[in-house]
């Protein structure tokens, strides 16, 4: 049955929903006396392994004047420790025919590696080397600055979406953390300092708020000694310190107006929605889908194809601990109004608010979600992936295999009632960016 589990979730890809609550994955799930969570799972189908690290850390636990320290982490977690020096993570790794990459959002960042089976024991050795013993020192401090400043310059300050979707976010967002940018305030990253990093990094990056999954070709009893030798160590941190939930009901709708050097106009539009845990998720999944992936999502078919008044268009929503944006961006032709864009988007919303979707529409939109939902579980570095992300935001992975239960069970009656209870004129933030007059 291991050795199956690749060509066991392409079939499940196939048969869709019908089999969801027979797909279950042979997790050995355990936890170290410092709080380290551990979930395992076997597959000899190849001598190839995925070691996912997610810690429960992101944008949300920050505050103004250390925005964006989760994210610096993100690039200092490479930047060596007691054993392993500069840069040496990735040219261990990389030596030895290994790849590795991250990232950070408002909720988790997450670590990851990919390699062949016979290095588990250095992938081990250089995860629990930056644990315990990250170099934190102001050298290193004060060069990922540097670094992570001229990261947002490129990605935010010189780019035209970056500065609609961070202006929507701090607009939208009145008092609550996901207001602030995940890569941090310019300002902020010039301000971070070695001892701020220090008690961020002793409370937030401990084995007792972390998850780690190992899927591939592996003994577990042998990863399970092994890991137990290289971190049973590492003492257990502080518990992290709660975030404030409260956000005020927006009192009406919001707009800006921002000039710069474009090609085109921009748009964006953000909606108050919710958290991982409401009665709304699903539905608004589905919304999701037909609203505004792919092309033939109704946003595109009628601001690309038929009005012919954008470029391309998307949008979507997190699944936050805490009630987040759902948001939808338009690239504007350069020789059409945004107002006209604002009138088609705002006819599609109240369409599907007063009738909701279509027989096909939902039928295409499960079906999608469900095959893309397997999709994730083709690779070790996907299976991983889902493992310790659901694990690190429910506290169970387990949660995982209700995924397609859930989505096949929203109505067309649901999908209409989150349009209508969410996507309201009061509970809107847009945000538009226009060439400056004489720029085309």
């Amino acid at each position: 049955m291991k050795a199956k589990l690749l060509i066991l979730t392409a079939v499940l890809v196939l048969v869709g929903g019908a089999v969801g609550a027979q797909f279950k994955l042979d997790v050995q799930q355990h936890r170290l006396d410092n709080g380290l969570t551990i979930l395992l799972v076997e597959n000899h189908a190849a001598p190839v392994m995925t070691y996912f690290t997610v810690f429960k850390v992101g944008a949300r636990n920050e505050q103004t004047y250390n925005s964006g320290v989760s994210h610096f982490f993100e690039h200092m977690m490479f930047n060596g420790a007691a054993k392993y020096g500069p840069k040496m993570f990735d040219q261990m790794l990389e030596s030895n025919g290994g790849y590795s990459n991250a990232s950070t959002s408002d909720d988790i960042t997450r670590y990851f590696e990919d390699y062949s089976s016979d290095i588990l024991e250095l992938v081990i050795d250089l995860e629990s080397d930056r644990m315990a013993s990250l170099a934190l020192e102001d050298e290193v401090v004060l060069s990922e600055r540097g670094v992570v400043r001229e990261e947002r310059l490129v990605g935010v300050d010189n780019d035209n979406e970056g500065i609609v979707y961070e202006e929507l976010a701090a607009t939208a967002f009145l008092c609550h953390s996901y207001g602030q940018p995940v890569i941090g305030w310019g300002k902020s990253i010039e301000n971070f300092n070695r001892k701020d990093c220090l008690d961020y990094f002793h409370t937030f990056y401990a084995p007792n708020n972390a998850v780690v999954a190992i899927v591939g070709d592996f003994d577990s009893a042998e990863a399970l000694k092994l890991i137990q030798q290289y971190f049973g160590n590492i003492p257990s941190g502080p518990p992290p310190p709660g975030v404030p939930r409260y956000e005020p009901e927006q009192r009406g709708a919001k707009r800006v107006h921002i000039e710069r050097e474009s090609r085109h106009p921009h748009l964006m539009r953000g909606y108050h929605v919710v958290d991982k845990d409401s009665p709304d998720l699903f539905p608004l999944e589905v919304f999701q889908f037909i609203m505004c992936t792919g092309e033939s999502s109704r946003l595109y078919q009628t601001l690309v194809n038929d009005l012919q008044l954008a470029l391309y268009q998307y949008g979507g929503f997190s699944w936050g601990f805490d009630p987040s944006l759902f948001y939808f961006y338009v690239a504007v032709m350069p020789d059409k109004n945004y107002a006209d864009v604002e009138k088609a988007m705002d006819s599609l919303l109240a369409a599907m608010a007063s009738a909701g979707p279509t027989v096909d529409e939902l039928a295409r939109a499960k079906n999608s979600l469900t095959a893309n939902f397997y999709k994730l579980f083709k690779t070790n570095n996907g299976t991983a992936d889902q493992l310790a992300t659901f694990h690190t935001l429910y506290g169970d992975y387990g949660v995982m295999y209700k995924y397609v239960d859930q989505i096949n069970a929203v109505t067309a009656a649901q999908v209409q009632q989150v349009a209508a209870k969410y996507f309201t004129e009061k509970n809107s933030t847009t945000v538009v960016l226009t060439p400056q007059e004489g720029e085309s």
